[in-house]
């Protein structure tokens, strides 16, 4: 399983937020370019960025970014704002490894369907669930999509991954969110990175062993000492199965 440390955005801090409440962000003290770069340096393969300003047309951050994905020695997988295939190719050009689109996929889906041929393994999709239905702009829109009809709408496309995030896994069991995106993960045909679902690293021990996830976005565990992220790596690392011994 790999896991993706992630840096979330907003006027150019790091943060994190209640359900993509910009009204009361969480503020991490950081330099977000040096952040990154820890990251890397502790064995990151991919960093996950999300831009919250993107959301609402603002591109303050993007020069961040961009120095960012210049800087940071990894691939990057961007998030946030994506509303077209011209705003995608143009930060494909400026490097990103990955562009994550939401919204976009529910209300222009054949736009995503377009940009995931154009750009085969470069396209990720997230699937954003709140009381059974998946849900958009920031968290704020629902739509008439059940988790499951959504990835069928999108099963032939050629998506780098899928991004499962349960939006209620704060208010109930850890365990129902768990088992919600492994039983949406048995049903996709492109890899599912599980998003919300690593606190601890207990979290992570029990998310390795889902058969159908194979990866995690990590943010707030990281940034406020939940969990080490080399720890992490070793927790998630593959189990070397045990040979028999020939005399």
């Amino acid at each position: 399983m790999i896991l993706y440390p992630m840096i979330e955005l907003l006027d150019g801090r790091c943060v994190s937020l209640f359900r993509g409440r910009t009204d009361e962000p969480h503020i991490w003290h950081v330099d977000p370019v040096a952040k990154a770069k820890s990251f890397s340096k502790s064995g990151a393969e991919w960093l996950h960025i999300t831009d919250f300003d993107a959301m609402s047309g603002d591109d303050r951050n993007a020069e961040l970014i961009r120095e960012i994905i210049r800087t940071v020695g990894i691939p990057v997988q961007l998030g946030g704002g994506f509303r077209s295939l011209e705003r995608i190719a143009e930060w494909i050009d400026h490097g990103a490894g990955r562009i994550v689109v939401g919204a976009l996929a529910l209300h222009q889906p054949d736009v995503v369907k377009e940009a995931a041929k154009l750009f085969p393994d470069q396209i990720v999709l997230a699937v954003d669930v709140f009381e059974g239905v998946v849900v958009s702009d920031g968290w704020r829109q629902k739509s008439a999509f059940t988790p499951s009809a959504f990835l069928k709408a999108f099963e032939n496309d050629p998506f780098a991954a899928i991004i499962i995030t349960d939006i209620g896994a704060d208010l109930g069991d850890a365990e129902d969110s768990l088992a919600l995106i492994a039983g949406l993960a048995s049903e996709a045909k492109t890899a599912v990175f599980a998003r919300g679902l690593s606190r601890s690293l207990d979290d992570l021990s029990r998310l390795k062993y889902v058969p159908s996830v194979s990866g995690a976005l990590i943010g707030r565990a990281l940034f406020d000492g939940s969990i080490d992220f080399e720890a992490a790596l070793e927790v998630v690392k593959p189990e070397l199965e045990k040979r028999a011994q020939f005399i």
